[in-house]
């Protein structure tokens, strides 16, 4: 694109934004067999809708969607982006490239120009960060790179980045038994356009383990934005439903979720017996039903379960079309696309169905697999 161009679309107010949404999600399966992570219901939408639609409140207009599994389904999900009024664009990687490359890989289809800011986004991320006060901050440090820190815990089960006394960052270590910090990287990026035009093209490249370490090794900027909000990564079955929930109740503010923020959210077409009881920020998919003095507690339902009487579930995610029997009992479980589980069934600590499977009645089951 032409220098004109470029400072065309500057003087619109163009803000760009790369979305990195090529991972397999392979630890939430089986719910991931057939379906990128990205596009699991949550809270009633796609997951992705609620980072679409924080994007465009911070005044994002214009999306670089890069893709690798299941590509072709981001497209049918959300279009053209007008629902959200974004502009989306799909890149696909044909060979997983990694963070770095596939930021790279995304880069030629930006429009910004080389000193302008470009907001990098994970898709598995759930965050009530101020981003526009990371891209303020960019701005004002003239930062090659601005990252999203945030504080956790328990650092020693990250890579840590410390930061100087004028938050720009110093290091990016890996995961350590001793951290030197408890900030950790939270997984959105506002890089300066060049830096990224900087990487090499078609390889695999890793930010955390390259682009970054290199840039603070020349010398450039890179400033740590440290921010207390809401923030989720959202990789494991126990986050996922966490993630849903606290949108339903309202602990994160999204404006995708399709409803009023409650106790539990049901979706057209869903219903409870009166004496049925939905708490815990549980969503109830379209076509689902749970039965009399049943109880579904902190849960995700996807579209078309049938939840018996009296059962109970408890922390779990059921799939589109499962029939949970009257009585049982779940907690902490994903049930795959179609299960049958009979009533009798007790089904606890990380046991995962997979899609289709028939549990006969009065089985226990236990299991650790997280």
């Amino acid at each position: 694109m032409s220098t004109v161009e470029n400072q065309t679309a500057h003087e619109a107010g163009e803000l760009e934004a790369i979305m990195l949404v090529g991972g397999q999600g392979t630890r939430l399966r089986p719910l991931t067999i057939g379906v990128p992570k990205p596009l699991l219901p949550t809270a009633g939408v796609p997951f992705l809708a609620h980072q679409l639609a924080r994007a465009a409140q911070a005044g994002v207009t214009r999306i670089i969607m890069a893709t690798a599994y299941r590509a072709e389904m981001f497209a049918e999900v959300f279009g053209d982006g007008t629902g959200f009024g974004l502009e989306i664009v799909y890149v696909h990687e044909t060979e997983p490239l990694g963070t770095g490359g596939g930021i790279r890989n995304a880069a030629a289809s930006l429009r910004s120009g080389p000193d302008e800011p470009v907001v990098v986004l994970n898709g598995d991320i759930l965050s009530g960060h101020d981003l526009s006060a990371q891209l303020d901050l960019h701005r004002k440090t003239d930062a090659a790179v601005t990252l999203h820190l945030v504080e956790v815990p328990d650092p020693a089960r990250f890579g840590c980045v410390p930061t100087d006394f004028d938050g720009r960052v110093t290091a990016f270590l890996e995961k350590t038994p001793n951290p030197v910090t408890n900030q950790i990287n939270a997984g959105c990026y506002v890089f300066t356009r060049r830096y990224i035009d900087a990487m090499p093209a078609g390889q695999v490249l890793s930010v955390e383990r390259n682009t970054f370490p290199d840039l603070i090794a020349a010398g450039e900027t890179i400033m740590g934005f440290v921010e207390s909000a809401y923030w989720l990564d959202v990789g494991t079955p126990e986050a996922y439903v966490r993630g849903s929930c606290d949108l339903v109740l309202g602990e994160l503010s999204s404006p995708a979720v399709p409803g009023a923020t409650g106790s539990s959210l049901l979706l057209p077409g869903a219903s409870a017996d009166p004496s049925a009881t939905l708490c815990g920020g549980t969503v109830l998919g379209s076509g689902s039903s749970v039965g009399a003095g049943a109880m579904v507690d902190g849960s995700v339902i996807f579209d078309g379960v049938r939840i018996g009487a009296g059962a109970q579930v408890t922390a779990s995610v059921i799939g589109s079309g499962a029939k949970v029997g009257d009585g049982a009992i779940l907690d902490g479980v994903v049930i795959g696309t179609g299960a049958d589980i009979a009533g009798g069934n007790e089904l606890r600590h990380g046991l995962r169905v997979w899609p289709g499977v028939t549990l006969p009645g009065t089985a226990v089951r236990f299991s650790t697999d997280a």
